[in-house]
């Protein structure tokens, strides 16, 4: 095989080949490592790269599959991490300069379970500072670039991650979600995004934005590599004691059963706010091949804005907490989207705090409801597509309506649910740009809803197209 037709392979296709001894891992890495080479400085996805690591990892994996130690999907296979998750002895500096020689003696939950599962690590992946913004567009590190046009943006905060998986330079990435920040960029560079149940996956070792509305998941360009992805990165860890104790599960066993049947509730108020009209034209075609796959689809109404307004403040005080120290330290040092947002949760009272508390509460309890009558929701992943980067000031996207809709209006309510939602790409706009499907499950449904993502996707075929880069 070329180059270009082993950094095309899906993870599912690769480590068949793998398992039969068909491929090398060295093989496969040298690959990535060879893209990664010739196309990242374009795409400014890949921070720090783990060649060396990488390697002694891709030979061990090949020695052990020689000797019939298979360990499962994800042997051998190239994975990277946005650069908030701990890697032992490499640095992990979140987008910001003042991490910048923070080099951990410990892995990440999510590292050390790859690493078991013997995945091979390349690098750490680009993203907004502290992970705080949509764009991606890091005033230390430079903007990441979104592979189909490389003056927009790939949408953020795990910018580098899906532009990384979109582009080819790695075979899955990992990416974190408080408000959208895996969605958004799944969604403008057209792979697949998840966002599992809160709970579902630990997030030891990696830095926090905000405890309570927190999520980490994979990002693919397909759903049952995502679904692999899951099996490996889903348990309790006691090390988070958020996480469930919950038995884990096989999320590509029920890929297949289809959605004959399903009840499936399109979101009205993500169709009612200004939105792109190519965006509704593509996603109402989504829904209606849902719907011809025999799933029984109406109209559903969750109360997004209300969601908005009572709740940002645990977000900003968490976020002002888990940054407090650094910022009184080094405060100057840090980039003006990810401070005024520390700076506003500093002015976020007890009171504000306990209140947002109480309204997640009864929104959780209203939303809950809507399970009465649909199985599945679905809504665009975002009401535009990729602006530009010279359009797409950080400033203007923190919860702004000035140019465009707000970057992850429709995906953060999900959060304050903690319900598993994925985006999995349903087609383009007129200028070739990426458009995607939300798709959204009761908690710990995180099979039906990738089995609901699986048979779109299987039905249309639009994760095939690959980017011009």
């Amino acid at each position: 095989m070329t180059i270009n037709e082993l950094c095309s392979l899906s993870i599912s296709e690769a480590s068949g080949l793998v398992a039969r001894k068909e491929l090398a891992p060295t093989e496969l890495l040298a690959a990535h490592l060879d893209r990664i080479e010739k196309t990242n400085e374009r795409l400014n996805a890949f921070v720090t790269m783990m060649t060396d690591e990488a390697m002694a990892a891709a030979r061990l994996a090949e020695t052990e599959i020689q000797n019939g130690n298979y360990k499962g999907p994800l042997h051998g296979i190239p994975i990277a991490l946005k650069d908030l998750y701990n890697t032992k002895g490499v640095r992990t500096a979140a987008g910001s300069p003042v991490m910048s020689d923070v080099v951990p003696d410990t892995d990440s939950a999510v590292a050390q379970r790859f690493r078991e599962a013997g995945a091979v690590i390349t690098g750490k992946l680009q993203m907004d500072e502290f992970a705080m913004g949509a764009t991606s567009v890091n005033q230390h590190d430079g903007p990441s670039r979104n592979p189909w046009d490389l003056d927009r943006i790939t949408g953020g905060s795990s910018g580098g991650s899906a532009g990384a998986v979109a582009a080819r330079l790695t075979m899955g990435s990992m990416g974190s979600d408080t408000g959208g920040s895996i969605r958004v960029p799944a969604t403008l560079c057209g792979i697949v995004g998840m966002k599992p149940t809160f709970g579902l996956v630990s997030r030891f070792g990696v830095v926090p934005v905000s405890w309570t509305l927190d999520t980490v998941g994979p990002m693919t360009r397909t759903v049952r590599d995502t679904a692999i992805m899951l099996n490996t990165i889903a348990g309790h860890d006691p090390r988070d004691l958020s996480t469930s104790k919950r038995p884990t599960e096989d999320f590509t066993s029920t890929l297949e059963q289809g959605v004959e049947g399903l009840r499936i509730g399109v979101i009205e108020e993500s169709f009612s706010a200004v939105i792109e009209p190519e965006v509704r034209e593509v996603v109402r075609a989504a829904v209606a091949v849902l719907q011809s796959l025999g799933a029984q689809v109406e109209d559903a109404s969750i109360s997004l804005v209300e969601r908005r307004r009572g709740t940002g403040a645990i977000m900003l005080a968490e976020y002002s907490a888990v940054h407090l120290e650094i910022y009184r330290s080094r405060g100057n040092e840090i980039g003006d989207q990810a401070r005024n947002v520390i700076e506003d949760g500093f002015l976020v009272s007890g009171v504000d705090y306990v209140n947002a508390h109480r309204e997640r509460t009864r929104y959780n309890t209203e939303f809950a409801k809507v399970w009465d009558r649909f199985d599945i929701l679905v809504s665009p992943t975002e009401r535009i597509t990729a602006p530009t980067i010279e359009d797409a000031s950080p400033h203007d996207v923190y919860e702004s309506e000035s140019r465009y809709p707000s970057l992850s209006s429709l995906a953060g309510p999900f959060n304050t649910t903690g319900s598993p939602a994925v985006t999995v790409p349903c087609g383009f706009n007129s200028a070739g740009m990426p458009v995607g499907l939300q798709v959204v499950g009761q908690a710990f449904d995180d099979a039906r809803v990738l089995r609901v993502a699986h048979a779109y996707e299987d039905a249309t075929k639009w994760h095939t197209h690959e980017p011009p880069v």
